[in-house]
């Protein structure tokens, strides 16, 4: 695949951008500015360059500019080696988010198949001691790094979930109606479960295969009861004898949506939830330039990284290792921070945006 990095990408009407034009080069960019400047909708943009809601969660309506909410587009030109792919992404008037790929309309899910985009946001620093589901969506969004059907799969899993459990809170106890949802379930859960102990396997080789300055994570999957069936034919099973238990309860009780991701600081055998806040940071680091090394080393290109003031919390030692590795990995990394004097031990390695109070974005010549 040889290089991944954006260029020319454009942000008309959305969040605080009325109209903000980024020319990057396949460089980390550094983008500075106050509190409030907009450098986060930076990478929220950048992030819907992939399936699902992007960093922040939200729906398409939430992230029109107010007060007009006329609707809202991005674009850009996402460079694959000797690739460049034009992708054009647009909401107009809170729908549902349309995409566009070299002038052809595609489903969100052919993203995926594209572009890699992994982030590390201030609000994931509590990832470890919150509950499950963000956990599972943290684990999901690497497991889509490696297997770009994951999502289709996902969807197909939570269709059928749905429709099963709308039969359970109706209290329906007839076994006909609940087959073809329980088949299907079975079907994609078994491979979202695979996907998601295939894509542990990756990040503990990546973790085991270099030298860091961040901490090794011990990751585990774990069910909140039980165990996951291990076949397709054994989930299934379960599904049926799980029925009456499931009617009592309104929802179903097994499957990979119960899953759970476990992890340990290897060094110290301490659980991830029991560590200090800055050792949860260092572990999330770490787990993201895995990703990132272990899919350089399976498709020959980093992905596109988001780290959103992630060196204000780093000590100067850990930032330059941070910077190093993200430099050594070749990665086009989309960082924020509010002063320049954070980015200094990057150089000339990276490009500097600086965006203002008002929204204007200007480059930089360098953070010195």
């Amino acid at each position: 695949m040889g290089s991944m990095h954006l260029s020319n990408l454009t942000l008309s009407h959305f969040r605080s951008h009325k109209w903000t034009e980024i020319l990057a080069d396949p460089r980390p960019v550094a983008i500075v500015g106050l509190n409030g400047a907009g450098k986060t909708n930076i990478l929220e943009a950048v992030s819907l360059f992939s399936p699902g809601r992007g960093l922040r969660r939200s729906s398409a309506e939430d992230m029109a500019r107010r007060p007009e909410s006329l609707g809202w587009k991005l674009a850009g030109l996402l460079h694959l080696s000797d690739h460049i792919h034009e992708i054009d992404i647009r909401s107009e008037s809170g729908a549902a988010r349309q995409v566009r790929i070299d002038g052809k309309p595609v489903a969100q899910t052919r993203l995926a198949k594209l572009a890699r985009v992994l982030w590390l946001i201030p609000s994931m620093d509590r990832l470890w001691i919150e509950g499950a589901d963000g956990r599972r969506r943290f684990l999901d969004r690497m497991t889509l790094s490696f297997f770009p059907d994951h999502a289709e799969v996902s969807l197909a899993y939570e269709k059928a979930m749905r429709e099963r459990n709308r039969l359970l809170k109706d209290q329906v106890g007839d076994p006909h109606w609940y087959g073809a949802l329980e088949r299907q379930m079975a079907k994609s859960g078994c491979r979202i479960h695979q996907a998601r102990l295939d894509t542990l396997l990756r990040i503990s080789r990546a973790q085991q295969q270099a030298e860091t300055a961040f901490p090794v994570a011990e990751l585990d999957l774990v069910q909140s009861e039980g165990s996951m069936p291990a076949t397709e034919d054994d989930l299934r099973e379960a599904l049926a004898e799980s029925r009456f238990r499931d009617i009592a309860a309104g929802r179903t009780l097994v499957g990979p949506h119960r899953s759970d991701l476990y992890g340990v600081y290897a060094a110290k055998g301490v659980p991830a939830r029991d560590c200090s806040t800055g050792e949860q940071k260092a572990l999330l680091v770490s787990l993201i330039l895995a990703n990132a090394r272990a899919l350089q080393n399976e498709l020959g290109a980093s992905p596109l990284l988001l780290l959103d003031e992630v060196a204000a919390h780093l000590d100067s030692q850990r930032r330059a290792a941070l910077y190093d590795e993200i430099c050594a990995l070749s990665a086009q990394a989309w960082m924020t921070g509010t002063e320049m004097a954070l980015f200094q031990a990057m150089g000339p390695r990276a490009q500097y945006i600086e965006v203002s109070e008002q929204g204007g974005v200007s480059t930089v010549e360098s953070a010195t």
